[in-house]
């Protein structure tokens, strides 16, 4: 008999044999829908199956060169983790920390937290019509934390100790420490089948395509520049509550446009039908002209209660030059967010504050309570202004000024001994300072200019190196770079992947998440309060902590967000849904609860 997991009294209740009583698994007991709900709120249950929508990536744009998005060389095709990969347990638009049975039909957590046990459904299939068993779960997880995947998952599964086939449709994941987390962790992790491979090594699993059991399948299995996923019609999960509603188009195809020019034109042509835009001043000056004005084209922002992204310019600390923290704080004061707001941006923008910007995981002023109870005992591995308050992004607002701002890093720099002479700035053995910044997206370069010329103010020279996505992707993953940009998405519910991101172990993993490079005993400490986390208030003062200790360390030079998804489609092919979900990424809510107009059908 199923029944409604709830983390409290009922919770501490379970026990390591599995009672198999859950539909659903709350990390903080806050689950929205009972057994026996029919779908989610948002989702149109009776909407038509059909059609076709056709999108660009908003990832940069490249080729594809591989079918396994596992392992850490090559590019796979936009999409095909979401479309063909299932998981044990998925998880909604309107709830961050919540998951309900997908591949799984009941979930059991044991009363010491130190292992999670599920039973799969019987009706659920790979593509290739072979059921899902606990042996295909199995091998999953074993073959992902194996040398021969990516590395950044043997990071996000650490603290997971093995996983077991309990029996053919039964499988437990042991884990090494209590952490309330680790159930949404292993229940969210891609199943694929054993057969996927057909016994080649996982590395080398590059041109099949995958075994899975997802509602997509590739539409046309070869490698190039775009690709098409089309539903599969025998979908073994098309009637189950957490799918009902979604996955309505017959297909789905991602187009690849090697430049910003190319893409806007494809759509104004017809090529493809909807398009996220980054750039504010193609939305406040390109989206005009006669399709436009004929409503065949529209543009609209989509309003969201998403945590803003972060996004900054990123020091890599491996380098000598950027581990003075001085140095850093100087670099950060020669952004003069204001003006290029104004001059550049159409005001679109935001300035982003700290690492989880408007969210409740963001500090402000003087640590709170809470956020001192977890500071406190690290005392002695922190600099002592983390104690004070937060530090302020440089701002030119008045009465302050570029100029002033300029003043303050020249003083710094001084401090950590830069000096201008000889035409440049310089360090004690003489050597200039000079930094490359590695990116891949040519239009960034007159939004680099206004920060390149306030840095030659300081004697600093910033040599802008575009490369393609392919050589940016390998540099990036071998540390091998001065100063990048990146856009990191907020998240409504950090856990393990904030290890990636952000710990010591990752710092030294090629690929990982932690770009920076830091490696801090005190951020160690703050992530391990984060993932072990009992309540969503604990959660939230450990996040906080996090984020006043990165703050202090300069780290990044934060940039700017949008409040808002700013897309560019075509509303005559398609019917949105009524409901609008609180959490969503825009991309994967249009692609699978969207449908198609009978135009397009």
């Amino acid at each position: 008999m199923r029944g409604l997991l709830f983390l409290s009294a009922l919770a501490l209740a379970l026990v390591a044999t599995p009672s198999w009583g859950a539909h659903a698994y709350a990390q903080f007991g806050d689950v929205k829908y009972p057994p026996g709900f029919t779908h989610f709120d948002y989702v149109n249950p009776d909407a038509p199956k059909g059609g076709e929508i056709r999108m660009v990536p908003p990832t940069r744009p490249t080729n594809f060169d591989k079918f396994n998005p596992f392992t850490l060389k090559g590019t796979a095709p936009y999409g095909l983790d979401a479309l063909m990969f299932e998981s044990l347990l998925t998880g909604n638009s309107d709830e961050p920390t919540t998951a309900y049975g997908l591949l799984a039909e009941d979930v059991a957590v044991a009363s010491d937290w130190l292992s999670v046990t599920f039973r799969l459904r019987p009706e659920a299939r790979f593509h290739d019509g072979k059921p899902v068993l606990a042996a295909d779960v199995v091998h999953s997880f074993r073959t992902l934390v194996s040398k021969l995947a990516a590395p950044q998952f043997r990071t996000i599964y650490a603290e997971v100790k093995g996983a077991t086939e309990v029996d053919a449709r039964t499988v437990r994941f042991d884990f090494a420490t209590p952490n309330r987390e680790l159930p949404l962790m292993v229940g969210g992790m891609p199943v694929f089948s054993r057969e996927w491979g057909g016994g080649k090594p996982f590395d080398q699993i590059v041109t099949e395509p995958p075994i899975a059991s997802g509602p997509y399948k590739l539409a046309s299995p070869r490698m190039g520049r775009d690709v098409t996923y089309a539903r599969d019609p025998g979908y073994w999960g098309a009637k189950l509550p957490v799918r009902r509603g979604l996955f309505n188009f017959d297909r789905v195809t991602f187009k690849i446009y090697l430049d910003e020019t190319s893409r806007f034109e494809g759509l104004k042509a017809g090529e493809f039908d909807f398009m996220r835009e980054f750039i504010s001043r193609n939305w406040a000056r390109q989206y005009t002209g006669r399709a436009f004005a004929s409503g065949e084209l529209t543009q609209r922002a989509f309003e969201n209660r998403n945590p803003g992204d972060f996004q900054g310019y990123i020091f890599n600390l491996r380098q000598p030059k950027f581990q003075d923290v001085r140095v850093r704080q100087a670099l950060g004061l020669a952004l003069d967010f204001e003006w290029m707001n104004r001059q550049l941006f159409y005001n679109l923008y935001k300035r982003v504050q700290g690492y989880f910007p408007n969210s409740e995981f963001h500090a402000e002023g003087l640590p709170k309570p809470d956020e001192s109870a977890l500071l406190e005992p690290l005392r002695d591995k922190l600099r002592a202004p983390v104690f004070g308050p937060i530090p302020e992004t440089s701002s030119t607002a008045p009465p302050r000024s570029l100029r002033e701002n300029l003043r303050q890093a020249q003083a710094l720099l001084a401090e950590a001994g830069w000096t201008y002479r000889d035409g440049a700035l310089r360090n004690a053995q003489g050597e200039p300072f000079v930094i490359e910044f590695l990116n891949d997206q040519p239009s960034l370069v007159r939004i680099v200019g206004p920060f390149q010329k306030a840095l030659e103010k300081l004697g600093i020279r910033l040599v802008y190196r575009s490369v393609d996505f392919s050589l940016a992707k390998q540099r990036l993953d071998a540390f091998d770079f001065d100063v990048t940009t990146t856009r990191l998405p907020g998240s409504t519910s950090p856990g393990v992947e904030m290890m990636d991101r952000f710990g010591s172990q990752a710092a030294k993993t090629p690929g990982s998440a932690n770009l920076w490079g830091i490696a801090d005993p005190a951020v160690d400490a703050l992530l391990q309060k984060i993932v072990t986390a009992t309540t969503r208030a604990e959660l939230a003062a450990a996040m906080r902590a996090l984020d006043r200790v990165l703050s202090h360390g300069h780290y990044s030079i934060p940039q700017y967000y949008g409040s808002a998804f700013l897309v560019g489609y075509r509303p005559g092919r398609f019917v949105l849904p009524a409901t609008i979900p609180p959490y969503y990424d825009v991309h994967s809510w249009a692609m699978s609860t969207w449908w198609a107009s009978p135009q397009n059908r």
